[in-house]
Order: structure tokens, then sequence, then C-alpha cells
């Protein structure tokens, strides 16, 4: 069995791209040079690792995936090798691949990333935001090396390590007539209309919150965006829930809202780094993790 780096590589593109011809561009190599490349690793493993579509692209045969899985931990074991070899200094370089849930990254990205520089210069972070499910999935796959998620759902075949709580919150309109009472109570708004956070896993938990209370919220409008829920509330469409509460009150638009604390118990949520379990670590990944922690811990 005989095959290159450059060869693993070249197949990657073509599974990400779909499609021959794509991979060839974004390899600066001709569609013949490529598909004879991709040809030969096949041959060399005894494998067909791709069916090819006339006119539709290529997709992965089940050892094509399971083989894409192991190419991409192959070739990243073997950036780690290069970096190694050529860090004379204790400095960690290089770029590490991360996901984080869509509504945690403007929160906390652009400061753990500034964090990051700090410790380590040299290291770059490639970002991703997705939801839940996306990015436990990219994990899997071995597309994300670490992702900053809320503890909801993970799957068994990740590990995660606590960073941080953060308490449910109500949101209303400045003009509301519990707007400058010190906290609110969910049964004291339970009747009027509710505009709820509607992402995979995250409306589950709203709904839990509301369940474990005896509640049954009155929901009258449903999106995917966090910010068109602050807008929504601010301009009187119904009262809110949610963890994550911006520097300032202010909207796009230039309305404002309230941000109140929950006066029953509510279930807060956790902020956890997780990983694929039993991956290996990397001298990128125990940086990040290393930054990661002394970030929510001095936040």
């Amino acid at each position: 069995m005989q095959f290159t780096l450059k060869q693993l590589e070249q197949f990657i593109a073509v599974a990400e791209h779909g499609n021959v011809s794509a991979a060839a561009r974004e390899l600066f190599i001709s569609q013949p040079t490529l598909s004879s490349s991709i040809a030969r690793l096949e041959r060399s493993l005894s494998l067909t690792l791709l069916i090819r579509h006339h006119a539709r692209g290529v997709s992965l045969t089940p050892a094509g995936a399971d083989f894409l899985v192991r190419a991409r931990s192959l070739i990243d074991h073997a950036q780690e090798i290069e970096t190694d070899v050529r860090e004379l200094r204790d400095s960690v370089s290089g770029a590490i691949t991360v996901g984080c849930f869509v509504t945690l990254a403007p929160f906390f990205v652009p400061r753990l990333i500034s964090r990051l520089k700090e410790d380590h210069p040299e290291l770059s972070v490639y970002l991703t935001e997705g939801t839940l499910d996306t990015l436990q999935q990219q994990l899997k796959s071995g597309h994300l090396e670490m992702a900053l998620l809320y503890a909801l759902e993970l799957d068994a075949t990740l590990e995660s390590e606590d960073l941080t709580v953060i308490q449910p919150h109500v949101l209303l309109p400045v003009a509301h007539r519990l707007a400058r009472q010190r906290s609110v109570s969910l049964k004291a708004i339970q009747d009027e209309p509710m505009i709820l956070l509607d992402l995979p896993h995250s409306r589950d938990y709203f709904q839990q919150l509301f369940q474990h209370l005896g509640i049954s919220p009155r929901i009258d409008h449903r999106t995917a965006s966090f910010e068109l829920v602050r807008g929504l509330v601010a301009r009187g469409h119904g009262y809110s829930v949610l963890n994550l509460q911006p520097a300032s009150e202010l909207t796009y638009d230039g309305s404002r809202v309230r941000c109140l604390p929950i006066r029953e118990k509510a279930m807060p949520l956790r902020v956890v780094l997780a990983r694929l379990r039993n991956s290996r670590w990397t001298r990128r990944s125990e940086a990040f993790a290393t930054s990661c922690r002394a970030f929510f811990s001095d936040s």
C-alpha cells in the first residue's frame, strides 16, 4: 500500500466539494490530473472511495466516508509533526479549527481570540458557527477539533468540560408595566404573547423551563435570530426568555429592551468545550483549551 499526503489532501478536497472540477480549481491542478491521482489512490488501497455520477459530481462510498475521517486525522497529525519540527522555541503556531454555537459566538469569540493572541501570537483560529447538531457532526467527522457549545443533548461520542453557567432572564419592552421591577415572575406574564428563540435544542430548553414551573407560554412568534427576538420585543410584540445579554439595551433599529432576572428558580445553561472522545490532543488544541479555561475563569 503506497499513497502520499498530497493524494490524501486531494481526496479530501474532492470529498468536501463533491465535484472533481471544483476541487481541481481549488488545488490549482487540472481535472484529468486530479482524477488520475484519485484513481491511483483507490488502486493502492484496493477500495472504491467515490461513486462517479455523470454530470452530477461524486459521492462517497461507505468505505470512502470512513477513509475520509482517517485521512483528515492523518493530515492533521502530519501538520502537527511539521509544526513541532519547525518550532525551535516554545511558541505554538499553525491553525486550529474551532466551532461555536451560533448565539454564543458574538458574545465570547472576539474576546476569546484576543486572549488567545495574547497567549499564543502565532496560533490562528479557523472559526465555524452553527447549530448544536451541525457542530457535533463536524466534530465527529474530524472537520472541527473543538467547539464551544451549550450542554444540551451532547452526543455520546463527544467529551466536554464545563466553562461557565449562564442564567436565563426575561426580556421586556421598556414601556412594559413590569419593566422597572428588579425581577419578573414568569407566572405574571404567562398570558402575554411570547417570542421564542427557535433553534434546535434551544427551543426544548425554553419549553422545559416553562414546564418545570407549570406554565404554558402563549407563543406568538418564532425565529432563529437572536437579534430579531430582541427587535420584536422592543417593538412591543411580546416578551421573551433568553440566556445571553448584550452590554447595550439597544436593538438594531435603535429601540430598547429591558433584561430582568427571573424571580422563580430557573434552569441555567452550561457552556462547555467539546471534542471527539479519545481524540489526540495536539499542542494547538491544548493551547486553545488552556486559553478558554483562563478566559472564562476571568470573565
